[in-house]
């Protein structure tokens, strides 16, 4: 079952639970996978899907980090709630000594000893977690990069 059908199919379970904020949420997900459907003009497979719902993920830590700054804690929470919603139907997350081992075996492959290499090492890194389909955060790979050429 893909990503899109398992979403459909709790949006008709959180309908029969009266679930109103998961409902939300998993239409919001529904509705961002639909729009990249029609900008395509052809069904998305799970790898888009995935890119789809890390910006959706991306986006709502943004907003939790600028309601907490804006003493709106209650917002904060929601799109927190959110976030927990949108990663259960995500791949699992890279840990840190998974991408520190994957930045060191980029680095030891391109021999890129100096801090002018990170684009490299970080598009090396980038890739392998693509290919392999797990979820990483950018963000993360970036400062573990900085951390490991600057040794």
């Amino acid at each position: 079952m893909s990503i899109s059908e398992k979403i459909n199919q709790d949006i008709v379970t959180s309908m029969k639970a009266k679930d109103e904020h998961r409902l939300t949420t998993l239409r919001m997900m529904k509705s961002g996978i639909r729009s990249r459907e029609i900008d395509k003009r052809a069904p998305v497979d799970d790898q888009e899907t995935i890119q789809i719902l890390s910006t959706m993920i991306k986006q709502r830590k943004d907003s939790v980090e600028q309601f907490t700054k804006g003493g709106r804690q209650e917002l904060a929470d929601k799109e927190t709630a959110e976030i927990k919603i949108i990663e259960g139907y995500m791949p699992q997350s890279a840990g840190e000594e998974e991408i520190t081992a994957t930045v060191r075996a980029v680095i030891a492959e391109t021999g890129a000893p100096t801090i002018k290499d990170m684009g490299t090492v970080m598009k090396g890194t980038m890739a392998k977690f693509a290919a392999s389909g797990t979820r990483v955060d950018g963000k993360v790979v970036s400062e573990t990069v900085k951390r490991e050429l600057s040794k």
